[in-house]
């Protein structure tokens, strides 16, 4: 088991998996002006959005328009998901330089997903990696439903684990373990993150993507992080969810994330404090209060400013 101390990566996926399940479709101007906060409160890797036919998910027809408009800033991680290579061209046209590439577990789920069942989605992926690393990008392969499918329930670690050793064998830089669903709980996240581990070797990161969907989102966390996971997805105010798994909630809250790595002597480099503007601002133009914690209540006694003690 490892020790909590180190430092952890907290990549925010608002502007992605926050926004793509949203009726209300947000302006460039709007999620630029999330992004400049975002990057003020420290965050050092976003997922800015999706090239994915604007058809299935018109929330990101603009990625390409935004990431156009993007100032880069020294230590931030500009990042993007694609799906296949008609997305990686759309990624490769308008320079980005970090990418999240990913299939399903779940063939029911790969199906909704992509038109491909998991086999399919696998070979057919492989060209679309290789030519993104041949072309210098940094790629994250990432395995969707990994703990359990909203329409098939358990997945098969054995699966997993043989997605996870082929995309090692490609050479990408890291592999991203997804709850889509929201269905994991901490033990399957620390044995599968414990068997993953040894898979892929010591040469490649391991990072998860958790849905807080039945309330065990930051304790999957813990889990990872006993696991030695030091890298994780999460989404300003706990917004997101898959457009194709009904009632699959949002993400764990990147203010909560960082906050509960700060409670446990771990940086992120991340100032939650700073995170309650734009959640405030999100919820505004959302007019619904948003499912993140921290920001809606007081922190502990010893976090609290004079203005703040009762």
């Amino acid at each position: 088991m490892y020790g909590f101390s180190g430092d952890v990566l907290i990549e925010d996926e608002f502007l992605r998996d926050g926004l793509q399940n949203e009726t209300r479709v947000f302006s460039v101007d709007e999620k630029l002006r999330f992004l400049e906060m975002l990057e003020a409160a420290g965050l050092r890797r976003i997922q800015v959005g999706s090239f994915v036919h604007p058809k299935w998910v018109p929330q990101m027809a603009d990625t390409d328009e935004l990431f156009g408009r993007i100032v880069p800033k020294p230590g931030v991680v500009h990042t993007a998901l694609v799906l296949n290579r008609a997305g990686l061209d759309r990624a490769l046209a308008v320079g980005v330089r970090h990418l999240s590439i990913s299939v399903s577990a779940s063939e029911t789920h790969s199906r909704k997903n992509t038109n491909r069942g998991v086999n399919e989605a696998r070979a057919a992926i492989v060209p679309t990696i290789e030519t993104a690393l041949a072309e210098g990008v940094a790629v994250r392969a990432g395995i969707q439903s990994a703990l359990g499918c909203g329409f098939e329930g358990r997945v098969d670690p054995a699966r997993v684990l043989e997605i996870a050793r082929d995309f090692a064998a490609l050479g990408v830089q890291e592999i991203n373990i997804a709850d889509t669903a929201g269905l994991a709980n901490p033990r399957q996240v620390f044995e599968l993150c414990t068997r993953l581990r040894d898979a892929i070797g010591p040469d490649v990161g391991l990072s998860l993507h958790l849905h807080d969907t039945r309330g065990l989102g930051i304790a999957n966390m813990v889990a990872g992080l006993q696991a030695g996971v030091r890298i994780f997805d999460a989404a300003l105010g706990g917004l997101g969810g898959c457009p194709f798994i009904p009632k699959a909630t949002g993400n764990i809250a990147t203010e909560d994330a960082a906050f509960a790595c700060e409670q446990m002597g771990l940086a992120t480099g991340i100032d939650w404090k700073a995170l309650r503007a734009p959640v405030a601002v999100a919820e505004a133009l959302l007019e619904r209060a948003l499912p993140a914690r921290i920001s809606h209540v007081p922190p502990p006694p010893w976090e609290r400013t004079e203005k703040e003690m009762p």
